[in-house]
């Protein structure tokens, strides 16, 4: 009864082991096993399979084209800054030229400078000797100038590009307005830098002394020039 008793223990150790090794031998089979695609389903899936590498080219060939177009509109940028830099060097060149034209207001500091006849000597029988003439006028004008200044008038008067100054006994025309002395000069610009090109040792001021007229210079905080009318 004791074997009779093993016999069936074993027999039912053996069932159940063998139970175990054949379900996971399925199990494993059913895992790998891939599962069978009719006629229709391959086709589908090899057309859907060709679309996906038909989409990837297309991907790749508009990121190429698009690196193209950003390359070009980088280019198309650079085109652009420079034109709108030369747009607004001319704009800056046309303000300066109406500026110079005395086509505009413009109002700033600058400097005053005042010529007078010189005293009257009864032993210098020339006249000239010791008035304003339009060479000293002329030299101040353009030592303002070449001094950076940005308008210059005479008694009040704005000169521009084609301003004239001449000489009549004692008066100065300019424009055909007379002027008698004294001559004030008023120019906007830099006050320090016009008085210093005017103070040099051997400048203006200096000739101008020389030639007996009498030479005062002033730093003004504000002058106001009005458009030229009529110019």
């Amino acid at each position: 009864m004791k074997v009779k008793g093993n016999h069936v223990i074993l027999s039912l150790v053996s069932l159940v082991l063998g139970f175990m090794i054949a379900f996971s031998y399925h199990l494993t089979n059913t895992e790998n096993e891939q599962p069978k695609l009719t006629d229709q389903q391959y086709k589908q899936t090899l057309e859907l399979r060709n679309k996906l590498i038909e989409q990837e080219e297309e991907n790749r060939r508009l990121q190429k084209e698009l690196s193209q177009k950003q390359v070009e509109v980088q280019l198309n940028e650079k085109e652009f800054a420079k034109e709108a830099q030369v747009f607004s060097n001319l704009a800056e060149d046309a303000d300066k030229l109406r500026l110079y034209l005395g086509k505009v207001k413009v109002k700033g500091n600058g400097v005053k400078i005042t010529l007078s006849d010189g005293a009257y000597n009864p032993n210098d029988e020339n006249v000239n000797n010791y008035i304003v003439h339009e060479s000293h006028v002329f030299k101040v004008v353009n030592e303002l100038y070449i001094s950076g200044a940005a308008a210059v008038a005479i008694n009040g008067q704005r000169l521009s590009s084609h301003s004239y100054i001449v000489c009549n006994g004692p008066v100065i025309t300019v424009d055909g307005v007379p002027h008698p002395a004294p001559f004030e000069i008023s120019a906007i610009g830099d006050p320090d830098i016009l008085a210093s090109s005017l103070n040099l040792t051997g400048g203006v001021k200096d000739q101008l002394v020389n030639d007996h007229i009498i030479f005062k210079l002033e730093k003004v905080d504000q002058l106001i020039f009005h458009p030229i009318l009529g110019n």
